[in-house]
Protein backbone atom coordinates (compact mmCIF):
# COMPACT_ATOMS: atom_id res chain seq x y z
CA UNK A 1 0.00 0.00 0.00
CA UNK A 2 1.08 3.37 -0.95
CA UNK A 3 1.64 6.18 1.54
CA UNK A 4 -0.06 9.98 0.31
CA UNK A 5 1.64 13.22 0.72
CA UNK A 6 0.14 16.43 -0.26
CA UNK A 7 0.62 19.66 -2.18
CA UNK A 8 -0.02 22.54 0.10
CA UNK A 9 -2.55 24.09 -1.92
CA UNK A 10 -4.69 21.19 -2.17
CA UNK A 11 -6.29 22.31 1.27
CA UNK A 12 -7.88 24.89 -0.68
CA UNK A 13 -8.81 22.48 -3.54
CA UNK A 14 -10.28 20.39 -1.10
CA UNK A 15 -12.57 23.74 0.58
CA UNK A 16 -13.92 24.42 -3.20
CA UNK A 17 -15.74 20.84 -3.10
CA UNK A 18 -18.86 20.10 -1.99
CA UNK A 19 -18.55 18.59 1.76
CA UNK A 20 -20.19 15.18 0.65
CA UNK A 21 -17.98 14.77 -2.10
CA UNK A 22 -14.95 15.74 0.22
CA UNK A 23 -15.74 12.92 2.50
CA UNK A 24 -16.15 10.57 -0.55
CA UNK A 25 -12.96 11.58 -1.74
CA UNK A 26 -11.31 11.14 1.54
CA UNK A 27 -12.91 7.86 2.22
CA UNK A 28 -13.60 6.28 -1.06
CA UNK A 29 -11.36 7.64 -3.39
CA UNK A 30 -7.73 8.76 -1.94
CA UNK A 31 -7.72 4.60 -0.51
CA UNK A 32 -8.60 3.22 -4.01
CA UNK A 33 -5.97 5.47 -5.37
CA UNK A 34 -3.37 4.14 -2.58
CA UNK A 35 -4.12 0.84 -2.99
CA UNK A 36 -4.18 1.20 -6.82
CA UNK A 37 -1.83 3.51 -8.01
CA UNK A 38 -1.16 2.83 -11.21
CA UNK A 39 -5.33 3.46 -12.41
CA UNK A 40 -4.33 7.03 -13.05
CA UNK A 41 -3.64 7.64 -16.67
CA UNK A 42 -0.40 9.43 -17.80
CA UNK A 43 -0.52 12.83 -18.79
CA UNK A 44 1.24 14.10 -21.88
CA UNK A 45 3.46 17.16 -23.30
CA UNK A 46 4.46 19.47 -20.41
CA UNK A 47 2.16 17.63 -17.90
CA UNK A 48 4.26 14.53 -18.48
CA UNK A 49 5.55 12.38 -15.81
CA UNK A 50 2.21 13.39 -13.43
CA UNK A 51 -0.97 10.95 -13.24
CA UNK A 52 -4.47 12.00 -13.68
CA UNK A 53 -7.05 9.93 -11.73
CA UNK A 54 -10.58 10.55 -12.84
CA UNK A 55 -13.95 10.10 -11.02
CA UNK A 56 -17.69 10.93 -10.61
CA UNK A 57 -19.63 12.03 -8.17
CA UNK A 58 -23.06 12.53 -9.57
CA UNK A 59 -22.54 14.02 -12.73
CA UNK A 60 -19.63 16.37 -11.89
CA UNK A 61 -16.39 14.98 -12.96
CA UNK A 62 -13.30 15.05 -10.75
CA UNK A 63 -9.39 14.36 -11.02
CA UNK A 64 -6.73 13.81 -8.95
CA UNK A 65 -3.01 14.80 -10.19
CA UNK A 66 -0.32 12.84 -8.75
CA UNK A 67 3.00 11.86 -8.83
CA UNK A 68 4.15 7.95 -8.40
CA UNK A 69 7.42 7.36 -6.96
CA UNK A 70 7.23 3.73 -6.87
CA UNK A 71 10.70 2.60 -5.13
CA UNK A 72 9.38 4.71 -1.99
CA UNK A 73 5.09 3.67 -2.27
CA UNK A 74 4.76 7.49 -2.24
CA UNK A 75 1.92 9.05 -4.02
CA UNK A 76 2.63 12.91 -4.17
CA UNK A 77 -0.82 14.68 -4.45
CA UNK A 78 -0.39 17.79 -6.29
CA UNK A 79 -4.22 19.06 -7.33
CA UNK A 80 -7.91 17.43 -6.82
CA UNK A 81 -10.68 19.24 -8.38
CA UNK A 82 -13.40 19.59 -10.86
CA UNK A 83 -12.39 18.85 -14.51
CA UNK A 84 -13.39 22.36 -15.74
CA UNK A 85 -9.75 23.86 -15.95
CA UNK A 86 -7.55 21.19 -14.31
CA UNK A 87 -4.93 21.06 -16.97
CA UNK A 88 -4.42 24.85 -16.97
CA UNK A 89 -4.37 25.09 -13.59
CA UNK A 90 -1.84 22.36 -12.69
CA UNK A 91 0.19 23.49 -15.57
CA UNK A 92 0.25 26.96 -13.52
CA UNK A 93 0.97 24.55 -9.78
CA UNK A 94 3.68 22.79 -11.15
CA UNK A 95 5.74 26.18 -12.55
CA UNK A 96 5.66 27.44 -9.64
Amino acid sequence: MFKDRYHPAVKKDLRKIDKAVREKIKKVWIPKLLSEPDEGKELTGSLSGIRSYHFKAGKVQYRVAYVLEKKDFIINVLMIAKRESFYKILSKRIKS
